[in-house]
């Protein structure tokens, strides 16, 4: 295959120095790597990943009964059977990980790859120099904890986070 180029004389107006450019004969890179990915590859679907929201609870059927629900990076998402044929996803951190779903003889029904991203609405950022502080305004601003925020910031937001969810835990077992 043929690199489509052209030839041209002329000066450089810099230097005034002449140049010439000539066709290349080379075999594009694109037209190799298709080859090659087909050739070993073989015919694969690629599914599109599962977007889920973090701090939001997503509804998942699933087609058999399962038995084992194994999500790759439980600190981005977690997932728990709500019966046999349903699961509920909820993200916690912002990324990427897979989610595996067993029948009761161990065998794959779901393969799923999960796309966890933070909300598009209703949080703040700030960023002073390099440190930075994450809010839930919704629509007072509360604060709220990411990975990359300051350390101070984040230490004591957590503490916070975890006492907050403690009451709310206690709380849930009084009668």
């Amino acid at each position: 295959m043929l690199k489509h180029s052209f030839t041209k004389t002329g000066q450089d107006r810099h230097n005034r120095r002449s140049f010439e450019v000539h066709p290349v004969r080379a075999p594009s890179f694109l037209a190799i790597s298709f080859a090659l990915v087909t050739a070993f590859a073989g015919p694969v679907a690629a599914k599109d990943p599962i977007p889920v929201t973090v701090d939001v609870a997503k509804v998942m059927r699933i087609s058999a009964p399962a038995t084992s629900v194994v999500v790759g990076n439980p600190g981005i998402a977690d997932a728990t059977m709500q019966d046999r044929q349903t699961l509920v996803i909820t993200g916690k951190m912002a990324g990427v990980t897979n989610l595996v779903v067993l029948d009761a003889k161990g065998q794959l029904i779901a393969d799923e790859m999960l796309h966890v991203v933070k909300p598009q609405t209703g949080y703040v950022t700030v960023q002073r120099g390099a440190l930075r502080q994450s809010y839930a305004c919704t629509p007072h601003c509360n604060a709220t904890i990411e990975p990359g925020d300051e350390m101070g910031y984040f230490s004591v937001s957590n503490s916070q986070l975890e006492r907050r969810n403690d009451l709310g835990r206690n709380n849930a077992l009084l009668p």
